[in-house]
């Protein structure tokens, strides 16, 4: 059931769409977001301080959307980040430099077309064979057993897309994006959507408003063949530099593709990489019966051994026994003529990529055995005190873990100790013999701790009394791990007395050197391929970048500590990335891309083509004649043959310029020029999942590839977009693309939604309500602005009083909160005081001065500040309001931002303020009392009976001072505080509170917490100086009219306090005068 809502009424909507597809022509008549770096003859002479400070730029970008189908929301809220970014730098003078490339590297496109074709040949040539209602048959992801498909000539299905559509097969989801079924079989060409779905991203940019310069773009692979020289280039100096390198090393693979499988090829399992293992040779002594029957004479006279996979080689001393899962299948699998492993399918189907199989990728399988029939045979044990141990059931084991089969170390082992006590205790009912449970645990490390038998005791400390306690073996586990690891000492074996973490390597050294184990590496979670293949980890000679080498990764580090991050937590996930990434499978032999510069059979991966583009843009409108695939020579006349690598170093690194030349060396310097204005870009802004690979890859291959001077200076990251507070699904009908969403709400009220959707690292929501909210909101103030400036004759002239100065102040105040949110890339918050909150300085001064009138001055400079503070946001409605209403001689897209010159009066920032909340402050307090009228509870008041349904006054109650407690609360946090440390000791705090005999009042210790936190707000001295600016009863006798007006009130009038208290009559209430504070008036109402 779809989860987005309709609109009733679409009126105002269509008005705000007329208006945005009229200033979007007006843009792109006068190419306004075209830029370019100043003339080499205005820049001569000049040192690169000069130049930012003469002529100021501003370079923002993000990822290149990958163009197998159009944008949607989740886009639009990343890219909005650059757009309402760069909106705000054009309005602070800057060449602002916003450019959008269109990534096609890799497999999904040549996947999907793959599959296009098989369906084709399968349904026909428009699919008109296709049955939906025939049943369905696909292959499965067999985790224990290989894939199998029950009926011979159904099409594997396409799922490039499917977890997010719900559809089957790769025509339908063509289908579900628009592209009518008759064009499908059109994109089982892969280079037909590199021509289809750009030029939709680029009218769905435009149909945003974005402030993009076009010229710049240009899609990625061969197809191009500037940018295929560019990537040459850094592929060749990466390589030359020893970042590249070959070998054998351990990479996610799918075998059905037949080569690796990195991120942006998965359907799955984004992120995961390969898991090393140690696998134990467990020897075969002696087979239970039913083993025996099964597997005898059916290995070719192999020795079988049973092959458990451990993290911990370091505790193969203390084996009491080996674990099967009795419920699951094994096999027995043939490795070479004269040795057979016993382990899962799955197992040895990843085994069979790293040499262990006769042949490479190819699983023979000698004997399908149930878990049970295992239960029960002997085994040697490698290293351990006790050589020969026996199978024993465990059923937690898992057949997509390791192996399959479970080596038993119950002295660390808290796994391993609860399932071995559990199988003592019900031997009968589990089906073991005793004599196979006969040992004890065995010690292998000792902790401070935990004394020499970790699990036992941390099983004890937590209370496990059974294997089924999932929850608490996993706590158990991992403290055990930890304690173990961090802290233990060896007390057996060769190692005896050395660290837990210095044995671990060796003991795993001499394992494997001795014959008694092998490496084995698998997945970390479920991998799939786009090609919907199970992905294994393969051991293989390839390419790659050499991510992790400790001199380049304390470079990237160097890099990442002076680069801003806007947030913490991108770069706390920046520090995690590069503390784990290691080496990187950069070539592949399948999909789209450009050719490994010295082994053309190989491509470079999609991951690895992506990493320094931006640089590319700085050159490419001089190199491309407005075609995104390069294939027009650009403005230069410099062709693609021409960009060698010395010409790209030149214009690049400042490396020597060739000779012979290329081409003229004046053309050159012209892209040397304009990359030295523009570069290092100010701002890559991106989806936080991205810094586990890409935007990680990008701080390497900068450090790598660039002078100092060129390494980016700020990333920052956005979470998800939600749409109506779900995840965004198709087939649950909760999805909006970039395109129904401005068709829907408009380009602008969208536009406000995203940017009031969040701007951390925390997923954001797109609430449709807002929007269609925003809408209204947007019509409304564009009616009023029209009828203000329209006839100012009902506005007042002349002096200004005391609203209309606190009005302009907030005016001001505003102004400089929103300028430093945009500053801060804090759009959300922008949007509130920019946006929302400065309407509701409009409407308090329009209510304010209802009497007199709003001062024709003061309402032409609010509409001119709002319109520029919102241009970044909402920049149609903007535009219209600059030109049509205001009469301004040219777009708004060429202003400046608002600059009061200076802060606000703080005395009338702080006035407006106290009048606000005084009103409401009494408007509840009658509220409250009707609600009491309206259930019955009148109750028994502190003073006279009031009856708000009368008429009435009110009086006000002014206090000069603080109560006496808080006070000495005050006192006493000013004696605790230390301004050094910029701290407060609690301890001083109670003892000081004891002393006067408040620690007991139930008042003081709030306060006092409250006290603090207005400290951390104001900062220590603003918040101990607890004296107004302003004059309470002065600010009341402006406000008292108001007042009046407001709450329909006879009369009003304002007391001091000490006054007050000698007034000895009715309507004079002690208590409640008593409870006024400054800058809290108290207050009761009278009836007259």
């Amino acid at each position: 059931m779809a989860n987005t809502i309709e609109l009733a009424q679409t009126g105002k909507r269509d008005h705000l769409r007329s208006l945005e597809k009229k200033y979007q022509a007006l843009w792109k008549e006068e190419r306004l977001f075209e830029t370019a770096a100043p003339s080499q003859d205005e820049l001569r002479g000049l040192s690169p301080e000069q130049i930012k400070e003469k002529y100021p730029k501003w370079f923002g970008n993000f990822p290149y959307p990958y163009m197998n189908g159009s944008l949607h929301l989740g886009h639009a809220f990343t890219i909005s980040k650059i757009e309402f970014a760069a909106g705000y730098q054009r309005m602070l003078g800057k060449r602002v430099l916003f450019p959008h490339g269109f990534h096609v590297t890799g497999m999904p496109i040549k996947a999907a077309s793959d599959k296009i074709i098989r369906e084709m040949e399968l349904f026909g040539e428009n699919f008109e064979r296709y049955n939906p209602d025939a049943e369905d048959e696909t292959p499965k992801v067999i985790h224990n057993g290989p894939v199998q498909t029950t009926q011979v000539g159904k099409a594997t299905k396409g799922k490039i897309a499917a977890k997010s559509t719900g559809l089957t097969y790769q025509f339908q989801i063509m289908e579900s994006i628009g592209v009518p079924r008759e064009q499908v079989k059109k994109f089982a060409d892969p280079y037909h959507w590199l021509s289809y779905f750009p030029p939709i991203c680029i009218d769905d940019n435009n149909a945003m408003g974005n402030r993009i310069d076009w010229r710049r773009s240009f899609l990625t692979t061969d197809i191009n063949p500037y940018y295929d020289s560019f990537v040459r280039w850094q592929m060749n100096k990466l390589h030359k530099l020893g970042k590249i390198k070959f070998g054998e090393r351990y990479t996610i693979y799918s075998p059905k593709d037949g080569q690796p499988c990195m991120d942006h090829d998965r359907s799955d399992g984004e992120g995961v990489g390969p898991q090393e293992y140690v696998a134990i040779k467990m020897e075969v002594v002696e087979w239970s019966p039913a083993a025996k029957a099964a597997v005898e004479g059916k290995v070719g006279g192999r020795t079988v051994y049973l092959v458990p996979a451990t993290l911990r080689p370091e505790t193969m001393y203390g084996q009491t026994n080996c674990f099967v899962g009795p419920s699951l299948k094994y096999g027995v699998f043939a490795i070479n003529d004269k040795d057979a492993f016993l382990v899962s399918y799955r197992a040895a189907r990843n085994m069979a990529f790293q040499g262990l199989s006769p042949a490479r990728g190819e699983v023979e399988q000698l004997v399908e055995i149930d878990g049970a029939s295992i239960v029960g045979t002997k085994v040697k044990a490698p290293f351990a005190v006790i050589p020969e141990v026996y199978v024993l059931p465990m059923e937690s084991v898992k057949a997509t873990k390791g192996t399959g089969v479970v080596t038993s170390v119950p002295s660390d082992s808290p796994d391993d100790y609860a399932t071995t006590e559990e199988l003592r205790k019900k031997a009968e009912y589990y089906k073991v013999d005793p004599k196979w449970l006969d040992f004890t645990p065995v010690p292998v490390i000792k902790t401070a701790k935990y004394g020499e038998l970790t699990a036992v005791e941390v099983c004890k400390e937590l209370k496990i009394q059974s294997p089924k306690d999932a929850k608490g073996l996993a706590d158990a586990k991992e403290i055990a791990y930890k304690e173990g690891f961090y802290g233990g000492t060896m007390i057996i074996g060769d190692f005896k007395g050395e660290s837990v973490q210095e044995a671990k390597p060796k003991v795993r050294a001499q394992l494997i050197e001795g014959g008694l184990a092998v490496a084995y590496a698998e997945p970390e979670s479920l991998v799939v391929s786009r090609s919907a293949d199970e992905c294994v980890v393969a051991l293989m000679d390839q390419w790659y970048l050499d991510y992790g080498e400790p001199t380049w990764r304390a470079q990237a580090e160097k890099h990442l500590a002076r680069m801003d991050t806007w947030t913490v937590e991108t770069r706390n996930l920046f520090e995690a990335t590069l503390a784990w990434l290691s080496q990187w499978a950069c070539a592949r032999t399948y999909g789209l891309g450009s050719k490994m510069p010295w082994d053309l059979q190989f491509m470079v991966e999609s991951l690895s083509d992506s990493t320094i583009y931006m640089a590319y843009y700085t050159v490419a409108h001089l190199l491309q004649g407005g075609d995104i695939t390069g294939h027009t020579v650009g403005p230069l006349g410099v062709t693609a043959e021409h960009m060698t690598d010395e010409a790209w170093e030149y214009i690049f690194c400042n490396g020597p310029w060739p000779n012979p030349e290329p081409f003229p060396r004046e053309k050159a310097d012209a892209m040397k020029h304009e990359f030295n204005y523009f570069y290092p870009f100010d701002i890559r802004s991106s989806g936080k999942d991205l810094v586990q690979n890409h935007l990680t890859f990008a701080l390497y291959n900068h450090v790598a590839i660039f002078p100092e001077d060129k390494w980016p200076l700020g990333i920052r990251t956005n979470g998800h977009l939600m749409l109506n507070g779900s995840k965004m699904s198709k087939s649950k009908g909760n999805s909006l693309t970039l395109r129904e969403g401005i068709e829907k709400f408009g380009a602008d009220a969208m536009r406000l939604t995203l940017a009031d959707a969040g701007d951390g690292v925390e997923d954001a929501n797109f609430d449709e309500k807002t929007a269609n909210a925003n809408i209204l909101r947007l019509h409304t103030l564009l009616g009023w602005c029209e009828d203000m400036l329209k006839d100012d004759s009902k506005l007042r002239t002349g002096p200004q009083y005391y609203h209309d100065r606190v009005f302009e102040e907030e005016i001001i105040d505003h102004i400089n909160i929103t300028k430093h949110h945009y500053d801060t890339t804090s759009f959300k918050d922008a949007l509130k005081y920019g946006f929302y909150e400065f309407q509701n300085i409009r409407d308090w001064y329009r209510e304010v001065t209802a009497d007199v009138g709003m001062h024709v001055d003061l309402v032409k400079y609010w509409i001119r500040a709002s319109t520029l503070l919102v241009t970044p946001f909402a920049p149609h409605f903007a535009e219209h309001v600059w030109l049509a209403f205001l009469q301004e001689p040219q777009s708004i897209q060429l202003a400046r931002w608002p600059d009061p010159g200076r802060t606000a009066d703080r005395t009338f920032i702080e006035a407006g303020a106290y009048m606000r909340d005084t009103l409401k402050t009494i408007r509840d307090a009658e509220t409250t009392l009707l609600k009491k009228l309206q259930k019955g509870k009148k109750g028994k008041p502190d003073g006279p009976s009031f009856d708000p349904k009368s008429p009435k006054s009110v009086r006000v109650y002014v206090a000069t001072r603080f109560p006496e407690w808080q006070e000495t609360c005050v006192r006493a946090v000013r004696e605790a505080y230390s301004e050094a440390e910029d701290r407060v000791d609690d301890v001083r705090v109670r003892a000081i509170l004891t002393e006067s005999g408040l620690i007991k009042d139930k008042r003081a210790m709030p306060f006092v917490q409250a006290f603090k936190k207005r400290m951390q707000d104001l900062g220590a001295k603003a918040a101990f100086n607890r004296s107004l600016l302003f004059s309470e009863s002065e600010v009341l006798a402006e406000f008292l009219p108001y007042l009046k007006r407001s709450l329909n009130l006879v009369d009003a009038e304002v007391f001091l306090v000490n006054e007050a208290l000698q007034r000895d009559e009715p309507g004079f209430t002690p208590t409640i005068i008593e409870s006024s504070e400054p800058g809290s008036p108290a207050f009761e109402y009278r009836n007259v």
